[in-house]
């Protein structure tokens, strides 16, 4: 079950591990997925503080709020990571652990070791160069569900200088999603927004995602939430047009027929079934 929520999941919100007066308002959003942070959210004085909060009310949740948890641990590079992998254990069930700046299958290594037999999968963030260049590996590391961008770090990585819509940023999200393609991996999720007040400007950069190929989102605040599910949701008039394509596709009993005037053929046919297929998951 968890897994097919991560798979299917269109948001992934943060929130800080160091406020677990906010772990609940997160779960009661409609985000598909809550992603507890240990890493850029919490000062390195309380890391330790937000590891004992997060165990504490993780024994509270029921089975159905610790599926949509996923936890982002610190970077392999840092002081704080083992000490993250050692109390790993203290959340039976987890989902999911998002381990940022990943650079190389061998940062996963301690990772998949502590895990043992747990179901657990892993979520790597490509956020540098060196990460980039090693995407493919990545994706086909064991335990890899889905890849995700880390698009401002990986601006700060490459000293990039960004516009408001990351135009220089379109050879970094289309080897991601290949990658993933490459791997039989579900559709990455692309990078935050850091605006909380312009739904429209959160909107049209998850628009973007989806263009690129993308799945899901990453957010910082609930609000975003739901101009991310606006944005990956099949409009009506697309989920008419898909499914009369499937209704022609039946009545053509084979081979190549029109819809609209425009021909139809496999590929087509291809993105009708997942326009459909991403309505019934909404």
């Amino acid at each position: 079950m968890s897994a097919s929520l991560i798979t299917d999941a269109r948001s992934f919100l943060f929130v800080p591990g160091n406020r677990p007066e906010r772990f609940d308002k997160a779960l009661g959003s409609p985000a598909d997925m809550v992603i507890v942070d240990l890493e850029d959210a919490v000062p390195a004085a309380n890391k330790a503080a937000a590891r004992v909060a997060l165990a504490s009310v993780w024994q509270q949740w029921p089975t159905t709020q610790r599926a949509r948890v996923v936890v982002r641990i610190n970077a392999t590079q840092t002081d704080c990571h083992q000490d993250d992998l050692a109390w790993l254990a203290q959340l039976p069930g987890l989902p999911a652990v998002m381990l940022p700046k990943a650079e190389n299958p061998s940062d996963m290594t301690g990772l998949q070791d502590v895990l043992g037999e747990a179901a657990t999968a892993l979520i790597p963030i490509i956020e540098s160069a060196e990460g980039l260049a090693n995407v493919d590996a990545l994706a086909r590391s064991p335990r890899v569900l889905r890849l995700a961008f880390g698009n401002l770090d990986f601006q700060a990585d490459l000293g990039m200088a960004c516009g408001a819509d990351e135009a220089e940023l379109a050879p970094v999200r289309v080897a991601i999603v290949v990658a993933s393609r490459r791997a039989g991996l579900t559709a990455p999720i692309d990078g935050v927004t850091t605006d909380t007040q312009d739904m429209v400007r959160v909107q049209t950069d998850a628009a973007r995602s989806l263009r690129f190929g993308f799945g899901a989102k990453l957010c910082i605040h609930p609000l975003q939430v739901p101009a991310v599910h606006t944005a990956f949701a099949p409009t009506a008039t697309q989920i008419d047009w898909a499914q009369r394509v499937l209704q022609a596709e039946a009545a053509a009993g084979g081979g190549a027929f029109t819809v609209d005037g425009r021909m139809v053929d496999p590929p087509v046919l291809k993105l009708a079934r997942h326009c459909l297929a991403m309505a019934r998951i909404i």
